[in-house]
């Protein structure tokens, strides 16, 4: 079933703030990445990174409808 959560008397899907969260949380983890170097292990650091965000937002998603 899926969740709404009320923000300034309008609903929205509970993903919309799940999203920008996992977006705040990419965004740290992927600096932290950086400062240790990881990158120049990665193959595609472009996919790495879009593939970091899917799974952070899948994880948190879970977290809310699982």
């Amino acid at each position: 079933m899926p969740r709404e959560i009320a923000f300034l008397d309008a609903y929205m899907p509970a993903i919309v703030p799940i999203f920008i969260l996992g977006a705040m949380l990419t965004w740290v983890l992927d600096r932290l990445l950086a400062r240790t170097g990881l990158y120049r292990a990665v193959w595609h650091p472009s996919l790495f990174r879009a593939s970091l965000l899917v799974c952070v937002c899948t994880t948190l998603g879970l977290f809310v409808y699982g």
